[in-house]
Formats: structure tokens, sequence, C-alpha cells
């Protein structure tokens, strides 16, 4: 499966943004997906990620209460919305999509990866 993230941009600190990824491939529905950030200097992180089949969805711990993933199987997109952004959330956001479960997930793992979208968040 080909990914392309859009929506990423810049917002002051308490804003909102929303990211989009839009899948190419017939077999999109039995992916796993998710996203993917990594900031200046760190390593890619995990963010959160959503089944293909029952929409569990699954979240780091520092966006829980914050960000929304959601897919939208017959439009083959995946959208992350995000609220009561911190500049620590500034980073490059990346799609990602993969069929292992959720638990496999690593950013050494991931089978298809979009090509990232900047978010920065000013203080």
């Amino acid at each position: 499966v080909q990914l392309q993230a859009f929506g990423g941009g810049l917002v002051q600190a308490g804003g909102s943004l929303r990211l989009s990824c839009a899948a190419s491939g017939r077999t999109f529905s039995r992916y796993n997906m998710g996203w993917f950030r990594q900031a200046p200097g760190k390593e890619r992180e995990f963010v959160t990620a959503i089944t293909w089949n029952d929409g569990f969805t699954y979240y780091t711990d520092s966006v829980k209460g914050r960000f929304t993933i959601s897919r939208d199987n017959a439009k083959n997109t995946v959208s992350l919305q995000m609220n009561s952004l911190k500049p620590e959330d500034t980073a490059v956001y990346y799609c990602a999509a993969d069929q292992r479960p959720l638990k496999g997930w690593g950013p050494r793992t991931i089978g298809s990866w979009g090509q990232g979208t900047l978010v920065t968040v000013s203080s």
C-alpha cells in the first residue's frame, strides 16, 4: 500500500490541526493504520494506530485525550485530529500502514510509510 500524508502546518499552542493520509491499493481495508512522529534530533516514535477490522485505537500516553485517529475504508483514508497542541508535539508526522498486530508496531517494523508532514507548534 502506498501512502500520502498532508495537513501539517504551523499552529499556536492550544490550537488544532487535522492530518490526513490517503492510501492507494485494493487491500487498504486489511491494513492497520497509524501515525508516528519524529522530532528534530530524536528517534521516530509511535503516536497512534487503528485496527483494520474492529476500529480499535491505541495512543501513546502523551497524546491521550488530545489526539483522535479515525479511518474511512470506503475512501482509503486515515485521519488524525490533534487538539490542545503543545510545543512538544512539534515533529514530522508519518502515516504508517502494516498488517501486523499493533503489539508488533515499531519504527523499524512498519512496512509502508507516507512521506511525512511537518507540524510546528509555537509557544
